[in-house]
C-alpha cells in the first residue's frame, strides 16, 4: 500500500481540531459565518455537541463585560469586620461559599477577602492564638464593570486570584465575580459534590401550610414554587423584598403579611435576614382545626 493512500483506520484517528480546520475551506469573515460553521461541523459528526458549545461559549465570553456575569450587590454574602467570629460562622456554614468579602460600615467599604480554608487551622487549635480577621483576610482586587470577561480571565490566571469585586462608574461596588462565573459561560454550570437542586435546598416544606424559605432565595424561584408574581426589579432575594416590608432589619420572632403570605423571620443577624417560615394564609385559614 502506498504512502498516497494511508489506511482508513488513519483518517478515523485524525483529533476533531484537525477535522474542524479541514472543513474550513473558506475563511469566515463574520462572527456569524463563523458560528455557522461549527454548527456545520457538529451536524455533520465532526465534532460532537459539547465541544461545539463550548467553542460557542468562547466566542461569547470575548463579547461579554464584567457586569454581564457578575453577581449583584444585592445577592453578595458578606461578613462585618467587627462580627466574632461566633457571629459570622453561622453565615460560612449556612452559605458553603470559599471566599467572603469583608466590609466595614457597608458593601461599598470593602476590607478583604476572608477565605474560608482559613478557619480550619483555628477551628482545629492548630494555632494557639487568638482568631484575628485582620491577620487572616487577604487583598481585595477590584475590576470595574466594563472590564472585558475575556481579559479578565487572564488576570485571573496570570495573577492567581479566584474574585473580584466589581465596582461600577462612580467607584460604588455593583458585585462580584469569581473565575467560576467565567468559567461556566465556556462549559456550562459547574457542580461540585455539596450542589442540590436550588429550589428545593432553598424552599423546604415543613407543613401543608407552611415552608422554611432562605432569605437568600431568588424572587424569581420562590414566585416558581409558590406561584405568585412578586417583582424582582428592583430586589433580587426574598429576604430583601421582607426586609423593605419591615422597614428595618428584623429580629428574630418578628413577623409580616405580604400578600396572602406571613413572613416570619427565625434566623437573622444584626445586619440581615438569613432563613424564614413562610405560612400561606389562605391554605392556614382552611385547614381543619
Amino acid at each position: 500500500m502506498s504512502d498516497d493512500n494511508p489506511p482508513s483506520g488513519n483518517h478515523k484517528k485524525t483529533s476533531w481540531a484537525m477535522r474542524l480546520l479541514q472543513n474550513f475551506t473558506a475563511e469566515p469573515n463574520t462572527r456569524e459565518e463563523l458560528v455557522d460553521m461549527i454548527q456545520d461541523a457538529e451536524s455533520r459528526d465532526l465534532i460532537d455537541i459539547d465541544t461545539k458549545e463550548m467553542i460557542e461559549g468562547v466566542l461569547d465570553v470575548a463579547e461579554l463585560k464584567v457586569r454581564d456575569i457578575m453577581i449583584p450587590r444585592s445577592q453578595m454574602v458578606t461578613i462585618d469586620k467587627n462580627q466574632s467570629v461566633e457571629e459570622f460562622l453561622p453565615i460560612v456554614i449556612e452559605t458553603q461559599h470559599s471566599r467572603y468579602p469583608v466590609v466595614s460600615e457597608n458593601k461599598d467599604h470593602i476590607e478583604g477577602i476572608l477565605l474560608a480554608k482559613d478557619l480550619l487551622a483555628y477551628g482545629f487549635k492548630m494555632i494557639e492564638e487568638p482568631f484575628l480577621l485582620e491577620k487572616v483576610m487577604r487583598p481585595a482586587v477590584i475590576v470595574p464593570e466594563s472590564k472585558r470577561v475575556d481579559a479578565l480571565l487572564k488576570e485571573f490566571r496570570s495573577k492567581r486570584y479566584h474574585m473580584a469585586i466589581v465596582v461600577d462608574e462612580y467607584g460604588g461596588v455593583s458585585g462580584l465575580v469569581t473565575i467560576e462565573d467565567v468559567l461556566e459561560e465556556i462549559v456550562g454550570e459547574i457542580e461540585d459534590e455539596t450542589d442540590e437542586d436550588e429550589v428545593r435546598a432553598n424552599i423546604r416544606r415543613v407543613s401543608a401550610t407552611r415552608c422554611m424559605v432562605k432569605a437568600l432565595t431568588p424572587i424569581e424561584d420562590f414566585n416558581e414554587f409558590f406561584h405568585t408574581e412578586f417583582s424582582d426589579e428592583e430586589i433580587d432575594t426574598i429576604g430583601g423584598m421582607v426586609a423593605q416590608a419591615f422597614g428595618h432589619v428584623p429580629e428574630i420572632g418578628e413577623s409580616v403579611e405580604i400578600g396572602q403570605f406571613q413572613f416570619k423571620v427565625t434566623a437573622a443577624d444584626r445586619r440581615r435576614i438569613q432563613q424564614l417560615q413562610v405560612t400561606e394564609l389562605a391554605k392556614a385559614e382552611n385547614a381543619p382545626h
